[in-house]
């Protein structure tokens, strides 16, 4: 993400983080399907992740609604609000990776399967972009 938007950069941090979240709900998906034989600890681990990123996108929806509808009109307050989503969305990633992490080493049907290995390992660079733009934003402020 560029930092040149001025105006625009609450809702350009709003945008990325619905779109990083709602990659990181599919990317569940995408695990689940490309390890059948997943063990159903980890199955239903990545089952609410999804539900629990999915909602953290939808907060990232509804706050996109608001700046777009406030536009200059908006509060300090919710530039806060913002930063605070955005902290909460970076220490959700990390879990998240935390999560993968911890599949890369337990899982015996992951590591059978060096097509979902290699994918982990996409989806993990992926969150890890993520937390590298929020933190920029956040260490900015």
């Amino acid at each position: 993400m560029q930092f040149y938007y001025g105006e625009q950069m609450p809702l350009r941090i709003l945008d990325e983080g619905e779109f990083w979240k709602h990659q990181e709900a599919e990317h569940t998906e995408v695990i689940r399907a490309l390890v059948p034989n997943l063990e159903q600890r980890f199955v239903q681990a990545l089952q609410e992740w999804e539900q629990e990123l999915s909602r953290t996108q939808a907060t990232f929806v509804q706050y996109i609604e608001t700046a777009v509808r406030g536009g200059a009109y908006l509060q300090p307050a919710f530039y806060e609000q913002v930063l605070e989503l955005v902290q909460f969305a970076l220490q959700e990633s990390e879990q998240f990776i935390m999560l993968l992490n911890q599949l890369g080493t337990e899982s015996e049907a992951l590591k059978h399967n060096p097509t979902a290995i290699t994918v982990l390992n996409h989806i993990r660079r992926e969150s890890e972009y993520f937390i590298g733009i929020a933190r920029a934003l956040l260490y900015s402020q």
